[in-house]
Formats: C-alpha cells, structure tokens, sequence
C-alpha cells in the first residue's frame, strides 16, 4: 500500500513539472508573439510616418530604427530557437 502511495505521489509531481514545464513554454511563445506584434506595430507606424513625411532628413533615423528593428527580430528568433532546443 504504501509502494503504491509513493508511485501515486511520484506520477502527481512528474505530472506537475510536465504541466509547469508546459505553461513556461506557452508563455515563452506568447511572450514572443507579443514581442513580433510589437515591431510589427512599429514598422507600420515607420510606414505611414514616412508616407506622410516624404523629407530626405528622416533617411538616417529610419535607418537607424530599422537596424534596431532588425536586431530584436534577431533576438527574437534566438529565443524561438531556444525554447526549441529545450523541447527537444
């Protein structure tokens, strides 16, 4: 009875690591998806601030922001990759 307990005990933590190993990585990707919406958001206010404001000034700071852009798409990828390598 008490082999049997243990087992039971055992089979309810496992199952609690898996179900929190589950929810941290549901988080990760919605963190993540969160993440792209945002640039998402920001490359569409990028977009209708350089139709409204066709001056060659704003060249080197869209530039600039574009990189920055560029550099937290990157990071973001890195992170998928590694949520991606712990499922494994």
């Amino acid at each position: 009875m008490n082999n049997n307990q243990n087992n039971s005990n055992q089979s309810t933590d496992s199952l609690d690591i898996y179900a929190a190993k589950l929810a941290y990585i549901g988080t990760s990707i919605s963190t993540l998806g969160d993440g792209i919406q945002t640039i998402a958001a920001g490359l569409t206010l990028e977009s209708l601030k350089k139709a409204s404001n066709q001056s060659s000034q704003d060249l080197p700071n869209q530039s600039k922001q574009t990189e920055n852009m560029q550099k937290q798409i990157d990071y973001l990828i890195a992170e998928l990759k590694h949520i991606k390598k712990y499922l494994k």
